[in-house]
């Protein structure tokens, strides 16, 4: 069963090595261990459901409970403190097609809001009763999960669009396919999520950003059913699978996708590369980017998470032995680490490995071939779930996340880790700040920081602490003109920065738009705009 206040299953736990605690003490403080809210206290403050019985939805307070918020940091807070306020008043979990346009029909008769809900994993608020005043039913897609068709010669499937990425995975490599879309979240999120949200996974480079792999599919909205053809390409007119990419339950239910799938590799392997600063990993990352190699992932971590990842791994004796080894080969305080990804044939990974190792040994890199990408590989759906440990020490850790040119993405760095380091001065609390570059493009890449900090005993000044710190880095980011979201999307928490970005005349097209699909606001309000 999932945790109903924190990340994952209930059977499993992160290990979280006493090294570990020792380590993220000695940067930021002793944590003060806070005793959460029970679910028998929280489900005390869920009131009696506003809508009408039916059997198409439930009014049960533990399920409603638990459809009430995500993965966001003051979703966390307002769980694990036990200050949770709004819930939807019933959620409905359809089967059938017919079902999605009954829900809404029976919203636009009974004047009540519907909110899609995919695995639950939004970080920035998608999924939250916004409008206290109006009933709210969150339409919960688990049950319409079906493989609807599958083509083997044109290399596509349709799935309803509540299938998550562990299910979809097993049921293509039964037929001797991959779809390849891998984000943090893999465990739990679902097709029609990473749609709406317009996800990236962890090997884009081989399998493509979800706007690539998204061919078409359904949406049922307020107004009818919007059908988006799975054309391989088309030049008629605008392309309004790119209204629904993005569309954050604001238009419609996307109810079935339909997607391009790859047979599965024949050959796939992660390696680490060490570097003995900032400057040479990043200047060798750029070259195999702009020089188009055949890798499947790639990420540049700083010395900060460089050191973070390894001292949180757990593994002392590996991190013990890696250190001794890599400074004997001059590789000190200031040592990055890159982690590379190779997927698809023996022929093209013999030569991209090759190609690769031969731009780090131009830029003084040392290849790790066995250990290290084989960790990051083995954990990287695990990762989440440290989260829970360090709440439970006393411990805070949120992520933030944006895009910049490759001329201003360092120098961006640094600035935004500054702001983070800098944000709690006037508590005299310290920070752990770390980033590594995750999505790389010809032009850009995408810059994904991470922070830690303690938290209180009390609600409202944890979130205050957040608040602050996520304002002072949302403030560079718009200043340095990046995106305020890469890859979480827009939701509650970056909803105020859209206009920033959109600029006036954009944003009244984009409302007026989901306006025409969905005219008395019926659909997951507040979100976006």
């Amino acid at each position: 069963m999932k945790r109903w206040n924190g990340w994952g299953k209930t059977d499993y736990t992160y290990h979280f090595a006493e090294s570990s605690k020792q380590f993220v003490e000695r940067m930021v403080g002793k944590g003060e261990i806070i005793p959460d809210a029970t679910l028998e206290t929280v489900l005390k403050k869920v009131p009696n459901s506003r809508l009408p019985e039916n059997k198409l939805y439930t009014t049960d307070a533990e399920i409603r409970l638990r459809h009430a918020r995500g993965q966001s940091f003051p979703d966390w807070v307002a769980l694990r403190y036990g200050t949770v306020d709004t819930f939807p008043d019933a959620v409905a979990m359809p089967s059938r097609k017919d079902d999605f346009d009954t829900l809404i029909d029976l919203a636009k008769k009974g004047n009540f809001h519907l909110i899609p809900y995919g695995g639950g994993t939004s970080v920035v608020g998608h999924i939250n009763v916004e409008n206290r005043d109006t009933p709210t039913l969150s339409v919960d897609l688990a049950r319409y999960n079906q493989l609807f068709h599958l083509d083997e010669i044109s290399h596509t499937a349709t799935f309803g669009a509540g299938v998550c990425g562990p299910d979809m995975e097993e049921t293509l490599r039964q037929h001797g396919f991959r779809f390849g879309h891998y984000p943090q979240s893999h465990e739990f999120s679902t097709l029609g999520g990473w749609i709406a949200l317009r996800s990236v996974g962890t090997q884009c480079y081989y399998y493509g950003r979800i706007e690539h792999l998204f061919l078409g599919g359904l949406m049922h909205t307020p107004q009818g059913l919007l059908e988006m053809p799975p054309f391989s390409a088309s030049a008629a007119g605008p392309d309004l699978r790119h209204c629904a990419l993005g569309s954050e339950g604001r238009m419609g239910i996307i109810s079935e996708a339909t997607v391009r799938i790859s047979p599965r590799p024949q050959f796939e392997h992660f390696y680490a590369v060490f570097y003995p600063d900032w400057d040479s990993g990043f200047a060798a990352l750029r070259e195999i980017v702009q020089a188009r190699l055949d890798v499947s992932m790639l990420r540049l971590l700083d010395k900060f998470e460089t050191e973070t990842t390894l001292q949180l791994s757990g593994k002392e004796k590996l991190v013990k032995l890696a250190d001794q080894g890599l400074r004997l080969i001059g590789m000190g305080e200031e040592r990055c680490m890159m982690l590379f990804g190779i997927t698809g044939s023996p022929v093209v990974a013999r030569t991209t490995l090759h190609q690769v190792q031969h731009i780090a040994r131009k830029h003084h890199g040392f290849t790790e071939k066995r250990f290290i990408g084989k960790l990051w590989f083995d954990s990287r759906f695990t990762t989440p779930y440290l989260r829970n440990n360090l709440w439970e020490c006393g411990f805070a850790l949120d992520t933030l996340e944006s895009v910049f040119p490759w001329s201003r993405v360092a120098a961006v760095k640094d600035e935004l880790e500054a702001a983070l380091f800098n944000g709690l001065q006037d508590e005299n609390e310290r920070l752990i700040v770390f980033s590594h570059l995750s999505h790389m493009y010809t032009d850009g890449a995408s810059l994904y920081v991470t922070y830690l900090f303690r938290r209180t005993d009390n609600a409202d000044q944890t979130l205050e602490r957040w608040k602050k710190l996520k304002q002072a880095a949302s403030d560079v980011i718009v200043k340095n003109h990046g995106t305020i979201s890469h890859q979480h999307g827009v939701g509650i928490d970056h909803r105020p920065y859209l206009p920033l970005e959109k600029g006036a005349l954009g944003m009244r097209s984009i409302q007026n738009f989901y306006r025409t699909f969905d005219p008395d606001g019926i659909m997951n309000p507040g979100k976006l705009y």
